[in-house]
């Protein structure tokens, strides 16, 4: 049975409209990104508001904390990546290789590079510790824009509007490609690493199999509209958690695929939510505003 979770903070962004809220690696910290073309950076548990990055054009998309929470990598509707330094609050580089919107960006297992996806389809590797500024490596398979990232210390997983997701084996250089029949608004993987969840615009959550490509369960009762929900896997692999834009958070177990809880966070679609890294808390993104969700302390 997982614990019911409750609201423990609000915090008003003040950023127009979070597009995306993300838990930094030990999940100290988090990073919101916002329509105000700004990335704050919190302390989520006491809504402390540490720095704000301002650079991008236009709306950021995305954000990733490196492995040291030295640096941040950002993507933006402005068609850059910006690599930026925690401390100072300044960006130490600026990558344009892309030809449209970039929606997502993470950094590999040792930060030492970043990987952006965009609406011009294509996949980039950016090596982040030289001074290069072209890609290092391009991937042009997908046919569509690239809708989430995803990366471990050899396997990149990306989604798209193309209804596929790809799975690139860096270390053999294969690429293992599944159709799947309907737009995939995100991908994420279990911490064992043994399946990958895709967010489905048929308003359904789908768990493969990463070795054998077989379905193993399906997840239904929230609702997407237009809307490019994500997904999370809690911290013990025991519930596939996902937004919805009827402004609810749902918690399905992972085997049997029932409901196990329902947060409502308002009125408004949830669309970006990130789970905690080792602890049972859960940040979702509505608007202009965040919620940490977790377990309340009972008093001594």
């Amino acid at each position: 049975m997982v614990e019911q979770l409750s609201n423990i903070v609000t915090i008003k962004c003040k950023q127009q409209v979070v597009r995306a809220v993300r838990f930094n690696v030990d999940g100290s910290y988090c990073l919101t990104c916002g329509a105000d073309k700004k990335i704050k950076l919190w302390n989520p548990h006491n809504q402390l508001l540490l720095k704000t990055y301002g650079g991008h054009a236009n709306e950021v998309l995305d954000a990733a904390g490196s492995c040291d929470s030295s640096h941040i990598i950002s993507c933006s509707s402005d068609k850059s990546v910006i690599l930026w330094d925690v401390t100072t609050g300044q960006p130490v580089r600026r990558y344009r290789g892309h030809a449209s919107s970039v929606t997502c960006v993470k950094f590999n297992e040792e930060s030492t590079m970043a990987v952006s996806g965009s609406v011009d389809n294509t996949v980039s590797f950016w090596d982040v510790v030289s001074r290069r500024q072209e890609p290092v490596q391009i991937l042009k398979d997908a046919k569509d824009t690239i809708t989430s990232i995803q990366v471990t210390d050899h396997e990149v997983l990306t989604s798209s509007v193309d209804c596929h997701m790809r799975l690139y084996d860096m270390r053999v250089g294969k690429m293992f490609s599944d159709y799947i029949g309907h737009i995939i608004t995100y991908a994420s993987m279990t911490h064992d690493g043994q399946c990958y969840v895709l967010s489905c615009a048929d308003n359904t959550i789908k768990l493969f199999d990463k070795d054998s490509g077989e379905l193993l369960n399906t997840f239904s009762g929230h609702e997407c509209k237009d809307f490019l929900l994500e997904n999370s896997v809690n911290e013990k692999d025991s519930h596939i958690i996902s937004g919805s834009a009827t402004g609810e958070i749902f918690y399905w177990d992972l085997v049997s695929s029932s409901c196990t809880q329902k947060l409502v966070h308002g009125k408004r679609p949830v669309v970006s939510l990130s789970h905690h890294p080792t602890d049972n808390y859960l940040l979702t993104a509505s608007e202009d505003e965040v919620v940490l969700w977790g377990v309340p302390k009972m008093e001594e």
